[in-house]
């Protein structure tokens, strides 16, 4: 599965979630919005945050959302690679094999 899939997945996942169970996640979804609020930080270096703990956590569907995330926020290839080492840097050999679907997911995002 790439990383476009996933990402078909993980949105079909919330509108069914929301559907199903609408507090529990409606109220995720408005604490997720408001964590992402603050001032202090772009969206750009918001979404490397995530990117690198996407692959700590080990969530390749994380890793889809928030490459996507980052490009859109308009980070670079380099910067993502980066945020991702600091993962590897910080979760040692099995985050850097999470740097597959990282990879998977800059290329079938950057390419359109």
């Amino acid at each position: 599965m790439g990383a476009k899939e996933r990402l078909e997945q993980t949105n079909t996942l919330i509108e069914r979630l929301v559907e199903q169970y609408p507090g529990e996640t409606k109220a995720f979804l408005h604490f997720m919005k408001a964590a992402q609020s603050g001032k202090a930080l772009s969206a750009k270096y918001k979404e490397l945050v995530n990117v690198g703990l996407a692959v700590a956590a080990q969530c390749e569907w994380c890793i889809s959302l928030h490459v996507k995330g980052a490009l859109d926020a308009g980070a670079t290839r380099d910067e993502i690679m980066e945020a991702a080492f600091q993962a590897v840097l910080m979760h040692g050999g099995p985050a850097m094999m999470y740097l597959t679907p990282l990879v998977e997911a800059l290329d079938a995002f950057e390419e359109g």
